[in-house]
């Protein structure tokens, strides 16, 4: 049978390590979060960079009708 004293201290140990656990995960997001922010920005460099690229390598060809209409 367990006394309450101990019963405490093992309630007392359970949170001392889910503050622990919570502390590690609020890290690893915090990192998480700025790798995302950087790929986001490198994305939006190459986007553009696409865009700008395949507007300089299109030919300006003129809409016009088929021969045959």
């Amino acid at each position: 049978m367990t006394t309450p004293e101990d019963r405490l201290t093992t309630l007392e140990i359970r949170n001392a390590e889910q503050e622990h656990m919570i502390e590690e995960l609020s890290g690893q997001i915090a990192e998480q979060w700025t790798v995302i922010d950087r790929m986001q920005k490198k994305l939006d460099a190459l986007t553009e960079r696409f865009l700008a690229l395949e507007e300089s390598s299109a030919p300006d060809t003129p809409v016009t009708k088929p021969p045959h209409w």
